[in-house]
């Protein structure tokens, strides 16, 4: 059952908006991210409308909440949105699954143009709740339970060029300026820990658009206009942490007239836990 009690059943529409693509939200965003991207002065950050799922999460999110983890985010950009343009989501449930004591809800939400209905992007955000109630006031994660997690295997396996990193320091401004302006886990400690944490549990939607800064620094309109992600999120980044976001390109394809580019990505703390890996790629013009 999901909050409100109903069903959350694969097929749920679970909501919809609409927003008009504004100088100041564009502007609000690169200060929160700290990404100025000189593309941004026509159109707006591909991850612009990153958390509008979590908007409909009434809809979406199971009743049990303490303990819940964001687990994976695989994003599909498929034209720029233009800054002075209005847009328009929907978000749906895809899928349901369990795996390793957890059970997962799978929302998928779409950003169209509101004149024509052309698809901008698409996000699907794996959510996971504990299969088992938690104890209030319990620590379902800690920093020492975060970082004991089973070794993965080597990462990343591409042998390409690195692409220029770029360095975060998440404090606590950053994560109101991302996840606010209400007090939730994502920007206050104590929310936080009424949600067995000990303290504020950084979005993970910010890493992704880590990600996204350092993916559009290199391929530009190719990225905004044809960009893929598929990330997890492998272990927690909490507020006053440093991270630094990586990619490194893996190959190269035919893709139509163009060529895609694939690359490694990968986000980690100053002292080397990887709280996110995964692949992204990018358009280049052949030739």
């Amino acid at each position: 059952m999901n909050l409100r009690g109903e069903p959350a059943h694969v097929g749920r529409h679970c909501g919809a908006s609409t927003y008009d693509v504004t100088r100041e939200v564009v502007d609000f965003y690169a200060d929160a991210l700290d990404d100025h991207s000189p593309l941004y002065g026509e159109c707006a950050p591909p991850l612009l409308y990153h958390s509008e799922c979590y908007k409909f999460l009434a809809d979406w999110y199971l009743q049990n909440l303490i303990g819940n983890l964001h687990g994976q985010q695989d994003w599909e950009l498929f034209a720029p949105i233009p800054i002075g343009s209005r847009v328009r989501t929907r978000s749906t449930i895809i899928d349901r699954y369990h795996k390793r004591g957890r059970d997962y809800v799978v929302n998928e939400t779409d950003v169209m143009a509101d004149d024509d209905g052309r698809l901008l992007v698409r996000g699907r955000t794996h959510q996971s709740f504990l299969a088992t109630q938690a104890k209030s006031g319990e620590y379902v994660v800690d920093q020492s339970t975060a970082k004991a997690k089973e070794p993965r295997p080597p990462f990343p396996t591409a042998t390409g060029v690195e692409l220029t990193p770029t360095r975060k320091v998440v404090d606590a401004r950053r994560c109101w300026m991302f996840s606010g302006p209400s007090r939730n886990y994502h920007t206050d400690a104590v929310e936080a820990q009424k949600l067995g944490f000990p303290n504020i549990v950084v979005q993970g939607m910010m890493s992704t658009c880590f990600v996204a800064e350092v993916m559009t620094a290199r391929f530009g309109a190719g990225f905004l206009g044809g960009g893929r992600m598929s990330l997890k999120l492998t272990n927690v980044l909490w507020a006053d942490e440093s991270v630094t976001a990586h990619a490194k390109i893996a190959r190269s394809e035919p893709e139509g007239t163009s060529v895609r580019t694939h690359c490694d990505v990968w986000v980690e703390k100053d002292e080397g836990v990887r709280i996110l890996i995964g692949t992204a790629s990018a358009l280049e013009q052949a030739g």
